[in-house]
């Protein structure tokens, strides 16, 4: 049976069977051969392209572009140096950086090198038209000195040796000499002629690798890995041009000494180093800065460990450039905490908020200052804002009128220190808001009414998370609303008018807002205030409304600190800060003190005003008051007030009702009840007693309001 069996063969294109004796012999014999070629083709394919892309090969490959451009960089630098020595180039390239930096002196005294340089060269040049004749001259005489002087050598040998054969023995043993030199020249010739331009060309090798000529791709990862390398002059000249701006890589490359000349010295400046960089002609400060993130790359940091302002000098940037790391290790405790001494002073004093960049104390004057302090939530804005309020409260002449519109007691400590502390974030809560900073404007506009050279103690109202009032719906009954930033807003008018005229009685105002809009901090607002700080922002636009457009031209930028990583991170617009020549604002890392210390700071405040303060958790309306039982409790555990410090505490407690009263309104409201104000030690006072039984015995049907 299987002699019978006639094998089959598949026609690979076309897929039908044949018999042999069908197909062509060419058919039969070339297709096994075929395939077997198409598959050791693509065989070969892979293995080549596996071992083209291996990383032995890309690392064979980098290792000889590597050595390579060491070789053409140093021949490159090599003909450069030559070029250079012979010709006037080197002063024509510094003539032209000089002009491009526009120092006109220094191209001058370049250009007076230059006409120097080509007259000794000129010089030279015809010393060397006469040098032919000159060489045959003294070649001559040479010769003739030399052969005269060993003939006379020999003579006096002779005569020692009594030999005359002595008389030619000099001249034989110089001829003997120059014969055993030309010998080893003539074996030293054939190596010295293999290896000259093999030595010569490792001399070029080692030019290139100390100049680093070799592209950065080509390096080993090693030596790419500069992450924290101190910061030197080369490295800031070279992430300078490799920035993408035109003008400024080809001022760079066009200056003779590589661009060393735009930068100033580098200073250490606290956990970092500072330098200035003089920019070429043709190149603004606006490129660099909108550049920071690339220039932090090229200086292998990252882009919130480098800061760039603009100094006082034309077409310069400062560069701040921190160690690596050294921006998120955290700052000392504050002063207030560790100094139980410490005290403030509101008019000459400044409070030890944090430190700047360079690791100085940031020391915040708040005399005569509105102050206005944003940014994101959770960033340590109500900290920043309660560590100047608690250095503040070691003044005894400071009164505090505080509302605090989160209501989870970041500022319950103030209680028993402030005569007036809202907290809350109800629409209930803004209406007592508002009314308290009414009762400023009261005060604001009593003072103002008082003689000129009257002095006045320091009122500072506080409302923190303000945008929660700009934002209130509620509407009050004189269909007024509360919020919002119109001219019929109650809140938004009462801040006007202590931005306008509070600074010049004393009467100031702080406020802390979130992520800030013209919705909840009309602009208005936000300008009226002395000092301007923010904490990390989202957008450039916020940061704008933040701290102004002058100081975000100059070179802040809340809007590139770190959220969650920067938190108590500020930049400062402020004239109460020193802000470094030229720069429009300052970076301050702010002392943190936790609610547990700043308990510890507010005791030690109160203690010095001599016990607690009476402090009001709601402001009274001016149409429900007791004029006698309130003068009863602003006078709280005292004897006896002065009547001026009594006048003040009402002034606090209910400032629509008592703000403009004087003494004549005080005496007028006690005369008649036994509780009349009577001399103490040469002073006007109030004694508590008498207040008390006049209270007591007052009728029941009748008030002391109701003899007004």
């Amino acid at each position: 049976m299987t002699d019978n069996v006639v094998p089959l063969f598949k026609d690979p294109t076309t897929g039908t069977y044949t018999m042999p004796g069908d197909m062509p012999t060419a058919a039969v014999t070339a297709t096994p051969d075929a395939g077997r070629r198409v598959r050791v083709w693509k065989r070969s394919a892979r293995g080549l392209r596996t071992a083209v892309t291996s990383e032995q090969s890309r690392t064979a490959a980098r290792l000889v572009a590597r050595h390579g451009m060491y070789v053409i960089g140093g021949t490159r630098i090599t003909a450069k140096r030559a070029w250079d020595g012979r010709t006037g180039s080197r002063y024509e390239r510094m003539i032209r950086a000089a002009e491009a930096a526009g120092n006109f002196e220094e191209a001058k005294e370049w250009e007076d090198r230059l006409t120097r340089f080509r007259a000794a060269r000129h010089h030279r040049r015809m010393d060397l038209l006469k040098a032919p004749q000159d060489a045959v001259k003294s070649a001559a005489y040479g010769t003739g000195l030399t052969a005269g002087g060993l003939l006379l050598l020999g003579i006096v040998l002779a005569i020692a040796n009594k030999d005359a054969s002595w008389i030619l023995a000099p001249i034989t043993a110089v001829i003997e000499a120059v014969d055993r030199i030309v010998y080893v020249a003539t074996v030293v010739w054939g190596p010295a002629v293999t290896l000259g331009p093999w030595l010569a060309l490792v001399a070029l090798w080692g030019v290139g690798r100390h100049q680093q000529t070799a592209p950065q791709w080509t390096l080993p990862a090693q030596q790419r890995d500069d992450v924290g390398a101190p910061i030197t002059p080369s490295i800031v000249v070279t992430a300078l041009r490799d920035l993408g701006i035109a003008p400024l890589r080809k001022a760079i490359k066009e200056m003779g000494d590589a661009g060393a000349a735009m930068l100033g010295p580098i200073r250490i400046a606290g956990c970092g180093v500072e330098v200035d960089v003089t920019l070429p002609s043709g190149v603004s400060t606006e490129e660099v800065q909108g550049r920071r993130r690339k220039l932090a790359e090229n200086l292998a940091r990252h882009e919130h460990e480098v800061f760039i302002t603009l100094p006082a000098a034309a077409r310069t940037v400062r560069l701040w450039i921190a160690d690596s790391g050294a921006l998120d290790e955290p700052i000392g405790p504050s002063p207030l905490v560790t100094d139980q001494t410490a005290t403030a002073n509101y008019k000459t004093g400044k409070a030890p908020w944090g430190q700047d960049l360079r690791g100085d104390a940031a020391l915040m004057s708040l005399y005569q200052r509105h102050v206005l302090a944003t940014g994101l939530s959770n960033q340590g804005k109500t900290a920043a804002l309660r560590a100047l309020a608690l250095w503040l409260a070691l003044d005894r002449t400071v009164e505090f009128r505080i509302a605090d519109l989160k209501g989870v007691g970041d500022w319950g400590m103030f209680d028993g220190l402030a005569t007036t502390l809202i907290q809350g974030p109800t629409d209930e809560h803004v209406i007592e808001a508002t009314e308290m900073v009414e009762g400023l404007v009261a005060e604001m506009e009593r003072r103002i009414q008082m003689p000129p050279g009257t002095v006045f103690t320091p009122l500072i109202g506080i409302v923190d998370e303000a945008q929660v009032a700009f934002m209130c719906p509620a509407v009050g009954a004189d269909k007024r609303p509360y919020g919002g930033s119109k001219a019929t807003s109650r809140y938004f008018m009462a801040v006007r008018k202590i931005h306008n005229q509070g600074r010049a009685v004393d009467v100031l105002l702080w406020e802390g807002t979130q992520d800030p809009t013209d919705q909840n901090l009309p602009k208005l607002v936000r300008e009226g205030a002395h000092t301007r700080a923010s904490l990390v922002l989202g957008t450039e636009s916020q940061a704008r409304m933040a701290l102004g457009d002058k100081a975000v031209d100059g070179g802040a930028a809340p809007h590139q600190l770190r959220q969650g990583l920067d938190k108590g991170t500020l930049v400062v617009a402020s004239d109460g800060i020193t802000i470094p020549a030229g720069q429009a604002s300052i970076t301050v890392r702010t002392h943190y003190i936790d609610t547990e210390q700043a308990t510890e700071v507010a005791a030690r405040a109160k203690a010095l005003r001599n016990g607690v303060v009476t402090t009001a958790h709601t402001v009274v309306p001016e149409n429900e008051h007791d004029p006698l039982a309130d003068i009863l409790t602003v006078l709280g555990t005292e004897a006896r007030v002065l009547t001026q410090e009594v006048l003040k505490r009402l002034a606090a407690l209910n400032g629509k009702a008592y703000g403009r009263w004087s003494f004549i309104d005080l005496k007028r409201v006690l005369d008649g009840t036994g509780a009349e104000p009577y001399k103490s030690d040469g002073r006007m006072v109030i004694g508590r007693e008498r207040i008390t039984r006049a209270l007591t015995n007052r009728p029941k049907d009748g008030s002391a309001s109701a003899a007004e």
